[in-house]
């Protein structure tokens, strides 16, 4: 089991869809070596280290945390199904209400369109938001996504130039 990483007070809350064989075999999210989740991250400006999968708790200090849709891990993401996303949606949206972090950071166009319903998602930033939290649609890290790593960043560095600008 791969447990949420989520506190009060956090500026960004990671949203991936499921774990994947080798988190769930670790319990360590974003464990498998080809997933670019911890270089973003550290490359985009959210932590002062590129922190490992099995440092993951170490996002609190960088006030990051990490949750996920649905709790079933799967080899590829594909095998999730909607009513799966649909009641991941639900409960992402009561774990929001309850942190409220200033930035929930969505891990993928499809999955915040399945997640909660949406269509036609942009990336970046959402008009949609949990109360006062805010919804941005990044490009996911998986290894299986072609996007080259520094686009990736550049996605991810605009969400945390945003957080800084709010003083977050």
């Amino acid at each position: 089991m791969v447990k949420d990483i989520l506190a009060r007070d956090l500026r960004v809350v990671f949203c991936g869809i499921n774990p994947g064989l080798s988190s769930a075999g670790t319990g360590f999210p974003f464990a498998h070596p080809a997933n670019r989740f911890w270089k973003v991250i550290h490359l985009a400006g959210f932590t002062g280290r590129q922190l490992k999968p099995e440092e993951a708790q170490h996002l609190l200090d960088f006030r990051c945390g990490v949750t996920k849709f649905v709790d079933r891990p799967t080899v590829q993401a594909n095998e999730v199904k909607l009513q799966e996303m649909r009641s991941g949606g639900h409960k992402l949206i009561e774990k929001i209400e309850h942190y409220q972090p200033a930035a929930l950071a969505i891990l993928g166009k499809q999955a915040f369109e399945q997640g909660f319903s949406q269509r036609g998602a942009q990336w970046g930033k959402q008009t949609m938001t949990i109360g006062d939290t805010q919804i941005w649609v990044l490009p996911n890290p998986s290894g299986l996504n072609r996007i080259r790593t520094e686009k990736l960043v550049e996605a991810y560095r605009e969400l945390d130039e945003s957080l800084v600008v709010d003083g977050l």
